[in-house]
């Protein structure tokens, strides 16, 4: 299957470096230079992953981000000077799956490229056509969606994946590190804070009051389970 990926970015000189780069490892590469049309882009084309900058001349990257994830579960790495944290929490409440700070290590990129479309293929494939029914919840593993009590709930990419390990896991407690390398695929570089950002999305969308989590449960000082005693 064609590896194609959407880099979309105004630094002309270094977007033809990482083009050709990537093109090396059998991609097939799309570039943009602006966000108005991306959206569109994404929506008439199956890509594998976007490259996105936050500092883009007409728009506001997190924008374009959150309007990507809003239209497709496309995996979204940010690629940016920006390197406050406040940008990397932005980044991932808007929808990013990963961030990576300019300038990077081309082989560290490359090696979470490969780790998030590993994940994906290798979820596409071992969940295949299945609709799994736990406590409150109906998952359907294909369309990569989950029900609770009949009413749907949109997941990003990366919330689906760790919503199903801890599910499928119930009452075992998780560390931060562990569900970095379960979900994400690899040894993280980044800030163990991307694990809460996603807890605290999941629990806004599938909790009654996120504050009083009823599922996802935090072990203080550990990590996160999901609460067994329902089952």
């Amino acid at each position: 299957m064609e590896k194609k990926v959407l880099i979309l970015d105004n630094d002309k000189s270094f977007v033809k470096g990482l083009k050709y780069s990537l093109e090396q490892d059998g991609y097939s590469i799309d570039i943009m230079h602006h966000g108005k049309d991306a959206i569109e882009r994404v929506s008439i084309n199956d890509y594998s992953l976007v490259l996105l900058d936050l500092i883009l001349p007409d728009s506001n990257g997190l924008n374009i981000c959150q309007a990507i994830r809003n239209a497709s579960q496309v995996p979204i790495i940010v690629i940016t000077e920006k390197d406050e944290d406040i940008n990397k929490i932005l980044a991932l409440e808007y929808g990013a799956d990963d961030y990576v700070v300019k300038p990077f290590n081309i082989l560290e990129l490359k090696a979470r490229i490969k780790a998030i479309l590993r994940r994906v293929n290798y979820k596409s494939v071992e969940l295949n056509n299945q609709v799994v029914k736990i406590q409150d919840f109906t998952i359907n593993t294909v369309g990569r969606k989950v029900n609770i009590k009949d009413r749907n709930i949109n997941l990003t990419g990366k919330e689906f994946d760790l919503f199903f390990v801890l599910i499928s896991n119930p009452g075992k407690v998780f560390k931060r590190e562990e569900l970095l390398e379960l979900v994400w695929g690899y040894a993280y570089y980044g800030d163990l804070r991307t694990v809460d950002v996603h807890i605290r999305r999941i629990r806004e969308k599938i909790e009654k009051d996120s504050s009083d989590a009823e599922y996802i449960m935090t072990k203080w000082g550990v990590g996160y389970y999901f609460n067994n005693s329902k089952f």
